[in-house]
């Protein structure tokens, strides 16, 4: 049962949080060619693989839970609670901060229906916030995946 647990908190860190870390990075493309709908749609994708992260999470404590007692793990096993620390930090810079500038970025350019682009200029002021939210999002997502492989 553990291995199959495993394998699932694996899959679903890849698959979630993969995408969590790269569509900020997407958006500010979008951004920048004036795209206010994709814009838009990439905060609510953002947003969406944000919260199904609690997946990942929950797989990981399926894991402790299944692992050999031998191991000792716990909620307060070091490297388990940092990462859950960087983990809660990453979530919260990632609602509190990348996706309401990816919101205001994309009512900015004023997002259409119809995905057309605009002047970028009133929009350009979310750029810095959306670059360098995202970028300590996906160094803290990092420094979770180092404890979970070097678990010191």
């Amino acid at each position: 049962m553990n291995e199959l647990f495993n394998v699932l908190h694996v899959v679903t860190a890849v698959f979630i949080v993969g995408p969590l870390a790269i569509l900020p990075m997407t958006a500010l493309r979008a951004l920048r060619s004036g795209n206010g709908a994709q814009v838009k749609t990439l905060a609510t994708s953002t947003s969406v693989f944000g919260r199904l992260s609690i997946l990942v999470v929950l797989l990981g404590f399926a894991v402790m839970g299944t692992s050999d007692p031998k191991y000792g793990l716990t909620f307060l096993t070091p490297w388990i609670l940092w990462s859950l620390i960087l983990w809660v930090a990453a979530a919260v810079v990632s609602e509190a901060v990348v996706v309401p500038s990816m919101r205001k970025a994309a009512a900015a350019l004023g997002a259409t229906a119809g995905g057309g682009t605009t002047d970028a200029s009133g929009a350009s002021q979310y750029y810095g916030r959306i670059a360098g939210g995202s970028g300590v999002v996906s160094l803290l997502l990092v420094a979770v995946v180092v404890l979970m492989v070097w678990k010191p």
